[in-house]
């Protein structure tokens, strides 16, 4: 099988290889879109970055397809460093670990199309190289240093995740979560940011799985719509 990657960053181009099967076809133009994967009458799309920019193109094709949107997260990350001439001067791994509920970061940009019956979304846990080089426009950046990725490469699918509906990412939430609850609250059960607690939440509710029932303090006090 032999898959077209030309242009194409080497995370993208190694996902497209793991999702693809027998008789795929590949950079398909579909609705003056082009298409990653077209397995039969199913559109599949990976997308490593921003969901944002993708908006537009997932609403038009959900209208008359069905989509599957694939979407890596690092569940461990190794840094490796080059110089000028993609020579490695040093790698380690970052004490940063993905998880599933991740996808709540990106999912905000449309959290009400995960409710369409013809988009799925498939969250891919993996290992992965960042690789890095030092970039002048970036040497004020304190959290970087000067350093700028300019790759990510994988290593390895871990596990991964098929949401069809709100209720399979209402799932993300902690079973010993007791209801009502803050995204304080969630973010102590699941050990993740509070932003990220916060973006799933907005997810949930944006999808009609959660509800504000009251407050504690300033924070809002959420509990499933249908309990």
């Amino acid at each position: 099988m032999t898959i077209g990657t030309l242009n194409e960053k080497p995370l993208h181009a190694a996902l497209k290889e793991w999702c693809a099967r027998p008789d795929d076809r590949f950079e398909v133009a579909v609705d003056g879109y082009v298409i990653d994967i077209v397995r039969g009458d199913r559109l599949i799309e990976i997308q490593t970055r921003s969901f944002a920019a993708l908006k537009a193109k997932l609403a038009r094709l959900v209208e008359t397809h069905a989509v599957h949107l694939v979407y890596p997260v690092a569940a461990e990350k190794w840094i490796v460093r080059v110089d000028d001439d993609g020579a490695a001067l040093g790698r380690r791994k970052s004490r940063l670990r993905g998880s599933f509920m991740q996808v709540a970061h990106e999912l905000v940009s449309f959290p009400r199309l995960l409710a369409d019956p013809n988009f799925t979304l498939e969250v891919a846990l993996i290992r992965e190289e960042e690789v890095r080089r030092r970039d002048p426009a970036r040497a004020r950046n304190w959290r970087r240093r000067g350093w700028a990725t300019v790759e990510r490469r994988l290593l390895e699918v871990v596990d991964s995740r098929v949401l069809r509906t709100p209720a399979d990412l209402a799932a993300l939430l902690p079973a010993e979560l007791a209801e009502p609850f803050t995204a304080h609250d969630l973010a102590a059960a699941t050990g993740q940011p509070l932003r990220l607690s916060q973006q799933l939440i907005y997810c949930l509710r944006e999808t009609g799985v959660l509800a504000e029932v009251g407050k504690r303090g300033r924070s809002r006090l959420l509990a499933r719509a249908d309990a």
